[in-house]
């Protein structure tokens, strides 16, 4: 094999005609076309590692599947398989340089990745770069293939990929949350509804709601995640698996499975598996789910923490940085902030993968492209939005216990719990009267001769007020 000389190039021809490709390239004419073609985010599919990985996955297994099938040499397999190999552990990323937005259905990121195999490969057998005679990306790398059955199976190993990493910085979150809620567990504070005081409550059981709502959303995402395993792998270009053997869907599932530890499985239908976008609209229908409650949750904390003199300061959201270049000593909840916005950006994209999904036509959809890179850019803001949100935020949060307990003392949402003692008239009465006076419930209800100090100390416990069925609960027992 020759050495390469530094701006050197090899001639690579195609239906269209030649060209003369950078010979230090491993990606051929193909892919030289394309990006040409598509100039259009800048954004290569090497920003997806996981993307990469799986396409590697794929021919890897596919290769695997073809020897077992003798449709491929040993040779030719075992230097396919260490590329791929060599690709899944991190090399040769840099030379998958497509743009993630193309048209063609994925066409030119497969090509991409034949092409990348090849050449690594050639090496591997001792040959040069662009040598196709020895070993081809498309007889060879790309046997029994289409882009049709590759690109959507490589897109939905590369989600699962991804989800698992969500899914565990969603536990992180969660964890932080759950902590603050034992923490917390012995404030008393005042629930609002409509912005208005309500009832009383805990702030543990405040942080609680929100590790319990992003348990249900790591629920849903499981869930979504089970569908996405279901491949069309095989299916080659519509599903009828025209230029593969018949045993090669089962076989090429099967060795996919074992490469990447996901419990694949082959569709039972693969002409509906190769048009239908069904899983990637509910993967994104979740995400979105997700982005929606995280932003709320944000939403909640700056609320929350909003001040420090002038607003409601119930809690302080650990000082990360400077907040103002005029106005000193002031510091800003950014980190809820950019959380905020990476929801909006999700629920955006969404409505992209929304479109496409739609826009298909016959048997396939020629818009996945702009579908994975949707669903990966969620899946990726949102992991590290939850990590930073538990990291530089929600585990450094402080409550503020004694301006809690006087906002508590001072509201007329105690009326409420006294409701059941006195009446809603009079009830209503006592509110009223603390509100234009300015006097707290419980000494009015005092003055009155409405309750004994006795009986209104019982009402008025925390535990009564914040958790009264679980009180009764613990009387009846006893």
């Amino acid at each position: 094999m020759s050495a390469s000389a530094p701006g050197s190039s090899r001639n690579e021809h195609d239906l269209l005609g030649e060209r003369d490709v950078p010979t230090a390239a491993y990606y051929g004419i193909h892919t030289l076309r394309a990006v040409e073609n598509f100039p259009i985010t800048g954004t290569p599919i090497s920003a997806y590692p996981d993307l990469v990985t799986a396409l590697a996955s794929v021919k890897q297994a596919a290769a695997l599947a073809n020897r077992d099938l003798d449709l491929l040499d040993d040779r030719k397999v075992g230097a396919i398989v260490q590329a791929c190999e060599e690709i899944r552990a991190g090399r040769w990323h840099d030379h998958f340089v497509v743009d993630v937005i193309q048209g063609g259905a994925g066409t030119s990121t497969n090509m991409n990745a034949n092409e990348v195999i090849a050449n690594r490969a050639l090496e591997l057998l001792g040959h040069d770069k662009g040598d196709y005679k020895h070993l081809h990306p498309l007889e060879d790398v790309n046997a029994g293939q289409s882009t049709n059955d590759v690109y959507p199976t490589a897109v939905k190993v590369a989600l699962q990929l991804a989800a698992e990493r969500l899914l565990q910085a969603m536990d992180v979150l969660r964890e932080a949350f759950a902590g603050k809620a034992e923490e917390f567990a012995d404030i008393l504070k005042m629930g609002r509804t409509q912005l208005q005081d309500a009832v009383p409550m805990t702030l543990g059981q405040e942080f609680a709601a929100y590790a319990v709502m992003l348990e249900e959303d790591r629920a849903r995402l499981a869930e979504a995640c089970a569908l996405i395993r279901e491949i069309n792998l095989g299916g080659t270009a519509i599903g009828t698996g025209l230029n593969a053997h018949p045993n090669y869907p089962g076989l090429a599932c099967s060795h996919l499975s074992i490469i990447t530890g996901i419990p694949l499985a082959v569709a039972g239908d693969l002409v509906e598996a190769t048009q239908d976008m069904g899983a990637f609209v509910q993967l994104s229908g979740v995400l979105k789910r997700i982005a929606v409650k995280l932003s709320k949750t944000c939403n909640d904390l700056r609320l929350l923490s909003c001040g420090p003199r002038a607003g409601l300061a119930e809690i302080n959201l650990p000082p990360v940085q400077a907040g103002s270049s005029i106005m000193p000593g002031k510091v800003n909840p950014v980190i809820p902030e950019v959380v905020n916005q990476i929801a909006f950006e999700v629920i955006g994209n969404d409505v992209t993968v929304t479109f496409a999904a739609e826009a298909g036509q016959l048997q396939l959809n020629a818009f996945e492209p702009v579908i994975a890179h949707s669903l990966l850019k969620s899946i990726g803001h949102l992991s590290a939005g939850c990590l930073t949100l538990a990291e530089r935020c929600v585990t450094g949060i402080t409550a503020n216990r004694e301006h809690l307990a006087r906002l508590v003392g001072q509201s007329i949402g105690l009326a409420t719990a006294l409701n059941p003692h006195i009446g809603y008239e009079q009830a209503t009465a006592v509110a009223q009267e603390a509100l234009t006076t300015g006097a707290s419930v419980h000494d009015l209800v005092l003055a009155k001769g409405l309750l004994t100090q006795e009986r209104l100390r019982e009402i008025l416990h925390p535990d009564n007020l914040a958790r009264p069925h679980t009180r009764a609960a613990a009387t009846v027992e006893a």
